[in-house]
């Protein structure tokens, strides 16, 4: 096998290796073996189109055509031409796939479900950057800025992944990495001849010398690199929107394993949407109450001490029959209502939104049902989109006096739903306890954090804030008061965990719009999230802590004397606010308002499809990689600089008698550049013959380089005063030769500083100056030209 072929195979393993990265993200993993597949076609065109051989541009541009039409076969089918070839219409498709990844990105909590457009985005990205490594390593023959390419799909995996075998990945692309450096380290020892020899060894006698320089060199640079990849890379902490979330993990039941929306992500992306549309209609009897009638769509109960997710749960077939829900006592009020819920043809949810707790639901396709949240989620792909559906469920009534007597919850309800961490700062365990000072019962330490929130705490509802990163979100949102429903639900379930209330976080649909024909119309802009705390007897109760959002529940009215709660009797406000800084007690909004969305509230929205969204937290990951990649090849520019600069001056060129000074001038500054990088700095004032005694003399050459640098010399000089100059062969081996007596003969800190600082890029900056300087000189040799007579009149 060539060294060529064993360096595009070396190039094909490092990238799948690197791509290995990618496997936590989606689920299932199978797209890794087409990847590989259409990987190696890829490599294989390129070894073909070099065995030719072709220029190189076009062996990158054959490579890319056969990628574009693999990716139209496996993607773009039946838009393509003939079925590969691709046209106006298979752009098309592609584009849309690629929106469609991108909704999905942004939906789904790792690891995502493998839809066309996650996939293509995974296969497509591996190609490119499998394109970019084989083009760098193999094709220019430079596999060191190949890891760059390399270390941007690692990174950016890395950056999303939450995978506990991080560490495997690490190894596998360093390991590739590494592998692709070896390869390409024993190809050029090859092409310099038999570098292995000296003495043999005998009886009694030294030892040879073992394998000349060069070998130990590729060691030492290989340890090099494996320090460098080894520094820890900077890591991404969460904020109070933080997008990562487990979701729904394997079930036992029938419903095998569901990737989970976590809903904080589209929450978020919708905060600025102009357009109200609305995303579902519902319709109950003529005589049911819907001014306090919540859609819920999720819970979430696992809290890091950065932000709210849901739990990894088992789920199951939907039943018939729901059963009671948890806590929930015989003498508490109820009375079971049925909704009829219509979703937007655009709207595509996993998670189902239904009232509170729900009793059963009839719905056509195909879903699970999570028991511990009361919850339906969508398998295989199932969503929302267009779907109606028909749902029971209970209006459970608890009177304020019930709450307040309700028993202490089971230890397991608390171990479960209490739990905070030990890094969550100590301001929000003291606002709690100074705010609700004097309480007598947890009901009545709920509805004190309640008024805080929604009145007496002097908060302002605002959806412009920033929501702050780090574990110290809450404690700003406590300290600068402004923010909306996420910062809201957020503290005050947390603060009441740490009260010893079970508490955790809803997400869904606040009241929306009566309408003329009776129907009830849900937008965009009655996105909501709220805390729900459990009382044992009555179960999990919603609070609602948010300044003129939503509606404020009945049973939070008589505990707090005092109180300045909103009476429950006023119609809704929960078609919000615009978002300002004024305080918190502004005007409501009405129905008639509300149609004609005369209202500015920017509520967030659990749309996928609805309004200008986009996967920013994706485009920051891109931007993190690209960052990381800058701040990477600044330090290292100098070493990629010379490394090109000795293969332009030692390469192919410069065989023919016609252009033989060039090529011996420009082998003899890689020579004086090469001593110079060492510490021996040029002077321009001594011969070549001199140049070279003054070069072996300070650099303690032996005597083989020492021989090189004066056959180099020779030839200089025949150049320089020969009639007809001739070629001398063998020039480039010379030098490289006496970049290994260099090496051997110099301590460790002058080869780093070689290797990584060379002193001869200075050049770069003397080109510059001088181009500068020139164009100054220019300019000012125009100026007086371009100046009119003193005399002259314009």
């Amino acid at each position: 096998m060539s060294g060529r072929a064993r360096l595009a195979i070396c190039a094909w393993v490092a990238t799948l290796l690197a791509s290995c990265a990618l496997l936590p993200l989606v689920s299932p993993a199978t797209w890794i073996v087409q990847a590989a597949f259409m990987l190696a076609i890829q490599t294989g065109v390129g070894a073909a189109t070099r065995r030719v051989p072709l220029a190189r541009p076009l062996t990158v541009a054959a490579q890319a055509l056969v990628t574009l039409l693999m990716l139209t076969l496996v993607f773009a089918h039946t838009q393509a031409l003939a079925g590969f070839v691709p046209g106006p219409e298979a752009f098309q498709h592609f584009a849309d796939l690629l929106q469609q990844g991108s909704d999905d990105v942004s939906r789904y909590a790792i690891p995502a479900p493998l839809h066309d457009g996650i996939r293509l985005m995974l296969i497509g990205g591996v190609l490119v950057i499998g394109l970019a490594v084989d083009t760098l390593a193999v094709t220019f023959r430079s596999a060191a800025p190949a890891g760059l390419p390399l270390l941007a799909l690692y990174s950016v995996a890395a950056g999303l992944s939450e995978s506990s075998v991080s560490w495997l990945w690490f190894l596998l692309a360093a390991a590739g990495y590494l592998m692709l450096l070896l390869a390409e380290g024993r190809d050029r020892l090859a092409q310099w001849g038999r570098v292995f020899g000296g003495a043999p060894r005998t009886t009694g006698g030294p030892e040879s010398a073992g394998p000349l320089a060069p070998v130990r060199t590729g060691r030492r640079i290989g340890a090099v690199a494996m320090a460098i990849a080894l520094l820890p890379l900077p890591t991404i902490s969460g904020g109070l929107l933080d997008a990562a979330g487990t979701g729904v993990g394997a079930g036992t039941g029938g419903g095998g394993t569901i990737s989970a929306v976590n809903p904080l992500v589209s929450l978020r992306d919708s905060l600025n949407v102009d357009e109200n549309r609305q995303v579902l209609s519902v319709r109950t009897s003529p005589n049911d109450d819907v001014s306090d009638l919540y859609l819920r769509i999720v819970s979430l109960d696992d809290f890091d001490g950065t932000t709210w997710k849901p739990s990894q749960r088992h789920i199951q077939s939907v039943p018939s029959k729901f059963p009671t829900p948890t806590g929930l006592g015989e003498d508490v009020k109820r009375s079971e209502i049925t909704t009829r819920i219509s979703a937007a043809d655009w709207y595509a949810q996993d998670w189902l939104p239904m009232p509170y707790p729900p009793s059963g639901v009839n719905i056509d396709g195909s879903w699970r049902y999570e028991p511990v949240g009361m919850t339906v989620v969508g398998d295989h792909g199932q969503n929302t989109r267009g779907a109606s559906y028909t749902v029971t469920s209970l209006d459970v009534q608890p009177t304020a006096e019930q709450l307040a007597a309700a028993p202490q919850a089971s230890s397991a309800m608390r171990n479960q739903y209490t739990k905070v961490p030990k890094s969550l700062p100590a301001v929000v365990a003291d606002t709690a306890r100074k705010v609700t000072a004097g309480s007598t019962s947890h009901y009545e330490q709920a509805v004190k954090l309640q008024d805080y929130f929604a009145v007496s705490g002097g908060f302002q509802y605002d959806t412009q804030v920033d929501v702050g990163t780090g574990r110290d979100a809450i404690a700003k949102f406590l300290r600068d008061k402004q923010g909306f429903c996420v910062h809201f639900s957020f503290a005050m379930a947390a603060m009441a965990r740490t009260l010893g209330i079970p508490a955790r976080v809803a997400v869904g649909f606040a009241p929306g719009t009566p309408e003329a024909d009776g129907t009830v119309s849900v937008g965009l802009k009655d996105a909501h999230a709220w805390p729900e705390l459990y009382f044992e007897g009555v179960g999990w109760t919603r609070f609602e802590p948010t300044p003129n959002r939503g509606s404020v529940p009945s049973y939070t009215q008589s505990t707090t004397p005092g109180s300045d709660v909103p009476d429950p009797a006023v119609p809704s406000t929960s078609t919000s606010t615009a978002p300002s800084t004024a305080p918190s007690a502004s005007e409501s909004c009405t129905a008639q308002q509300r149609k004609l969305d005369g209202c500015t509230s920017q509520a967030p929205a659990l749309a996928t499809g609805g309004g200008p969204r986009g996967p920013w937290w994706y485009a920051q990951m891109v931007a993190l990689g690209l960052g990381a990649l800058l701040l990477l090849t600044i330090p290292f520019a100098p070493m990629l600089w010379r490394t090109r600069m000795r293969s332009v001056r030692l390469g192919a060129h410069g065989r023919t008698e016609a252009d033989a000074a060039i090529h011996t001038l420009a082998v003899w500054e890689e020579l004086t550049d090469t001593a110079w990088d060492f510490g021996i700095s040029p002077d321009e004032s001594l011969t070549p013959r001199k140049a070279a005694a003054r070069i072996v003399r300070l650099g303690h050459l032996d005597p083989p380089s020492a021989a090189s640098v004066h056959r180099v010399a020779d030839a200089v000089e025949q150049v320089l005063y020969a009639p007809r100059p001739q070629l001398a062969a063998g020039l480039a081996k010379d030098v490289r030769r006496v970049v290994v007596g260099f090496q051997d003969t110099a301590g460790r800190s002058t080869r780093l500083r070689a290797l990584v600082a060379p002193r001869s890029t200075v050049r770069v900056v003397w080109a510059l100056s001088a181009w500068w300087m020139s164009v100054t000189t220019r300019a000012a040799e125009l100026r007086p030209t371009l100046r009119k007579p003193s005399g002259q009149q314009g």
